[in-house]
């Protein structure tokens, strides 16, 4: 098996010559050989020539030699790693999960397919549930915190656009996107260089996925609370939870990045934390179209190409950095509350990416210096700035909205422009400079005008922002040994995914699970 990088086809040509191209690359004549594609991307630097890319596996019976005398850097023999857990280790008591978010649901379809037969916990509902609380909550204002956007079966990416993009190269990502599609994912998530599955589908793919984990000899129990952790000796011995104690020596902590009161059950522990630095503001909206001709040029009405995306950076004068981050094209702007009398926003979007407005957080960075040096401080000014946010909006979670021009401008929308506001349950138009500190303000403002020189129509007028985006990651990290994944100063304990500090998203949560069992059952052997 080979494999060809940079095989390219323009949008007019159809995917029936990639054949011919493949000939021509292996400088051969024959036809008998197959293929598949294993990645496919878009480059639309050049508007006027937007183009797929193909990377190609070639099931065909070439030498090394005969593949070093093509001279092309594009061609090589393909070896994909994949891995294999040996589990060797034996639990004295059964090992449990603590939430089933991404990290919690791949570290206990893990532990029970390879026989440990996991307990998980989740204070959530399960999915379908949880969705009708939250559809409820979007129509009516009133939420239940405990079923919510960030608590409940799958985690806060449930709610979301369902991406499955990653900055890492780790091999196991192969493995995560084939189990997502045995579950239920389009198929289509394997080769598209930014896959996504939508909060519709997604939901079912979770479920699928519990169900498994059942069948392999798991429990799960939904509306069960971790309260406490029980420790003697610096040693995990249990749980406590609104539903009884449970035993255990193996703890693996997914408790996902908005679980404030188990933060504060962590801190009180004295298992050792620290402030992490993460990043807040808000959501921006645009007309979809808008971002399409931006991004394709002539050829943004053609069929062939997806809604359009865009992932943008900035560093302001003063040396902070913005960025935009989960953009939902084609999607809407969504309360992601889940406290009393705290508003906060996140967006999503179904796998058609069909809707009218394109969405993303436009956040900056903030660390210390901005919240205070005491522990958990970063989470209170989380706290603070989602309770500004509430009483600006006017309570019974309506969000306060804001035309760009008059954020930058500085004074109170009156009346919207050409973008509605997505936002549900309801918006009130705002003045979004009264929730952050100016400098704050001023480095999103800056973002927002110079953002405008990479995509055309970011600064729109009549773009709309929604206040707050303040759940971009976890403002704590609990702190864990680099090799074992164990706490570093309570044994038994594994801080994993994003609440714990160590992953950003569904495709690194669940990484980032999947190798908290590998750790843990020590023999682990990765073949080629």
């Amino acid at each position: 098996m080979i494999i060809i990088n940079n095989i390219k086809l323009g949008i007019d040509e159809d995917t029936s010559e990639l054949k011919d191209k493949i000939k021509k690359k292996l400088k051969i004549k024959y036809d008998n050989f197959s293929y598949d594609v294993y990645r496919r991307s878009i480059d639309a630097r050049k508007k006027n020539n937007i183009q797929f890319v193909y990377q190609i596996l070639v099931d065909i019976d070439l030498s090394e030699k005969r593949l070093s005398k093509l001279k092309d850097n594009d061609i090589s023999l393909f070896e994909e790693k994949t891995f294999n857990i040996i589990p060797t280790k034996k639990f004295n008591k059964r090992p449990i999960v603590v939430g089933l978010g991404p990290s919690g649901l791949f570290c206990g379809y893990m532990l029970a397919k390879y026989g440990y037969n996991p307990i998980i916990i989740e204070r959530g509902k399960e999915v379908d549930e949880r969705a009708k609380d939250i559809e409820g909550f979007w129509e009516t204002g009133k939420l239940n915190y405990e079923s919510n956007v960030q608590f409940g079966e799958g985690g806060a990416g449930t709610f979301s656009d369902g991406k499955l993009t990653s900055r890492s190269n780790n091999f196991r990502i192969r493995e995560i996107l084939n189990i997502f599609v045995e579950n239920g994912a389009p198929e289509e998530i394997l080769i598209l260089q930014k896959p996504h599955i939508g909060t519709d589908l997604l939901r079912d793919v979770v479920k699928n996925i519990r169900e498994k984990i059942i069948s392999f000899g798991g429990e799960v129990y939904f509306e069960t609370k971790l309260e406490e952790i029980l420790i003697k000796d610096s040693k995990v011995t249990g749980i406590k939870t609104n539903k009884g104690n449970f035993e255990t020596e193996d703890l693996f902590l997914a408790i996902g990045h908005s679980a404030r009161d188990t933060f504060e059950m962590i801190h009180s522990k004295n298992i050792k934390i620290e402030n992490k630095p993460f990043a807040v503001g808000f959501r921006i909206e645009h007309p979809q179209i808008l971002i399409n001709k931006s991004q394709y040029g002539e050829s943004f009405a053609s069929p062939k190409l997806a809604a359009a995306e865009y992932q943008l950076t900035y560093r302001s004068e003063s040396g902070r950095g913005v960025y935009t981050f989960c953009m939902c094209p084609g999607g809407r702007v969504i309360s992601a509350s889940s406290f009393k009398d705290e508003l906060c926003v996140n967006g999503m979007s179904y796998h058609s990416r069909d809707l009218e407005n394109a969405n993303s957080a436009i956040i900056a960075n903030i660390s210390e210096e901005d919240y205070g040096t005491e522990i958990l401080s970063g989470m209170y000014f989380q706290q603070d700035i989602e309770k500004r946010a509430y009483e600006l909006g006017g309570g019974k979670y309506v969000a306060p909205v804001q035309r760009v021009k008059d954020y930058i401008e500085d004074v109170e929308t009156t009346i919207l422009g050409e973008v509605v506001p997505s936002y549900k349950p309801s918006y009130k138009l705002s003045n979004l400079n009264r929730i952050y500190p100016k400098n704050i303000n001023d480095s999103i403002k800056e973002a927002i005008i110079n953002l405008d020189k990479k995509l055309k129509g970011f600064s729109l007028d009549d773009a709309i922002l929604t206040g707050v985006e303040t759940r971009s990651s976890s403002p704590i990290r609990i702190l864990r040994d680099k090799e074992s994944y164990e706490s570093v100063n309570i044994k038994g304990l594994y801080p994993i995914g994003e609440g714990a500090g160590y992953a950003g998203g569904i495709m690194s949560s669940a990484v980032d699970g999947i190798m908290s069992v590998e750790r843990v059952v020590e023999n682990t052997k990765s073949s080629v």
